[in-house]
């Protein structure tokens, strides 16, 4: 997906499957793997990115003329999020719908 190619109703997908998908690793992976899953800046980044995710939905659902300073935090969020799923291993899930949505999100924020 390159930028020129990304709406904003694509962008609006990633973020609702990331928020969905960080929210359901987080309480049916991480919680039960323990260790490096529950690491406390871990947890705060997934539920942080999840945020994220959802306020760019609500301001991109409206056509708010603020959503690309929103994209723009989303994104950044995403792809440390991205990361530190990537470093914990096992959560390849989050890594992709966090990098998809750091490319949407990027898109709609210049």
């Amino acid at each position: 997906m390159s930028n020129a190619t990304v709406t904003k109703q694509d962008c609006i997908e990633n973020c609702q499957e990331c928020r969905t998908t960080l929210n359901d690793m987080l309480t049916a992976t991480c919680l039960a793997e323990g260790g490096d899953h529950v690491d406390p800046s871990h947890v705060k980044l997934m539920l942080d990115c999840a945020a994220a995710c959802n306020a760019c939905v609500d301001f991109m659902s409206r056509n708010s003329d603020f959503h690309s300073l929103y994209c723009r935090a989303c994104a950044e969020i995403c792809q440390a999020c991205a990361d530190s799923c990537l470093k914990i291993g096992g959560m390849e899930t989050c890594v992709e719908c966090c990098r998809r949505c750091h490319e949407s999100c990027s898109a709609m924020a210049s």
